[in-house]
């Protein structure tokens, strides 16, 4: 009886708890005939995709000594396959919350997407080749190339990226958000999909770092921990909403160098190429080419014990 009675009090309070949901973005795919994909399928998804680029260095279990090809073709035949699945889904969703027309373009959409990042996967591990080059050649602790790989988190971060970048240029709603986000979560390094970065990229410890979705970074670029590529402003429109879609991050050349918690803001910002930008400066301007831009170094006081107490700051 009394386990009949705790069954009745937990279904009341689930029936209150969904019908306070009302149109929340849980429910919005209710009745539409699809289901989004949680987080984890998609984290599941993007691990199977990097233990593809760089086979017996990520993923659960060593790979066969032989037939590795075959392997692999099936592997990635199964991860686009649920992958499509799950980009229809954000597809269909996105035109259920925008109230589009049912043109029933979303699954076309899906497999033109998906199939343009299979296309890509070799050109993505060529770059990430690059990328690993730039972490053992730029950091003296770096033991081996394989340390890179399989231990540094800049790695993980910038392969992520290379594959949520893709699907954000085919316009994929939600699932590159959700892989980038993931990749953050594990490594502190925060890199909108929609940003655009060039080969040889290089994060030294990363923590704390964080590139704007329109930033747009050249060929063999160097950040430290706590680099900010952010926004200055936000425009707004009439209604006063943040008006999307606009440059609002920096440009950053070739062979830059930016170093500990530096902050470079604003859409029309440009690092020139061959520059350096020292630790915690603040730049919401452009610097031409070879620049080399740095904080006035400040005057240390150092009292030595026992001694004359120093005079006090006027």
């Amino acid at each position: 009886m009394c386990e009949e009675k705790h069954a009745e009090r937990s279904t009341a309070e689930v029936a209150e708890l969904l019908a306070t949901c009302g149109e929340c973005t849980l429910l919005a795919h209710r009745g539409k005939g699809f289901r989004l994909a949680g987080r984890t399928a998609v984290h599941e998804l993007l691990d199977e995709l990097i233990a593809i680029l760089f086979p017996g260095c990520h993923g659960p279990g060593a790979m066969p000594t032989a037939g590795l090809a075959r392997f692999l073709a099936a592997r990635l035949k199964r991860v686009a396959r649920r992958l499509k699945q799950h980009v229809r889904s954000a597809f269909q969703y996105q035109c259920a919350f925008d109230k589009c027309k049912d043109c029933g373009d979303c699954g076309r959409k899906a497999k033109q997407a998906v199939n343009r990042l299979i296309a890509e996967l070799p050109e993505i591990k060529r770059i990430l080749e690059e990328d690993i080059v730039a972490a053992y050649e730029g950091d003296p602790a770096a033991r081996s190339v394989m340390e890179v790989v399989m231990s540094y988190p800049c790695l993980l971060a910038i392969a992520t990226h290379r594959i949520a970048h893709v699907l954000y240029r085919e316009g994929v709603p939600l699932i590159p958000r959700i892989m980038s986000e993931r990749a953050h979560s594990l490594t502190g390094i925060d890199i909108h999909p929609g940003a655009t970065i060039g080969p040889g990229f290089f994060i030294d410890h990363g923590t704390g770092v964080v590139i704007g979705e329109t930033t747009v970074i050249g060929r063999n670029v160097k950040l430290y921990q706590g680099v900010t590529l952010g926004a200055l402003s936000f425009p707004k429109d009439e209604h006063g909403n943040p008006i999307k879609g606009i440059k609002r991050h920096p440009n950053v050349e070739d062979n830059v160098t930016i170093y500990a918690g530096a902050t470079i803001l604003g859409g029309e910002t440009t690092i020139g190429a061959g520059s350096e930008i020292g630790g915690n400066v603040w730049l919401t301007h452009s610097v031409p080419p070879n620049s080399k831009v740095y904080n006035r170094q400040p005057r240390p006081l150092i009292h030595k014990h026992g001694g004359p107490t120093p005079p006090a700051a006027t």
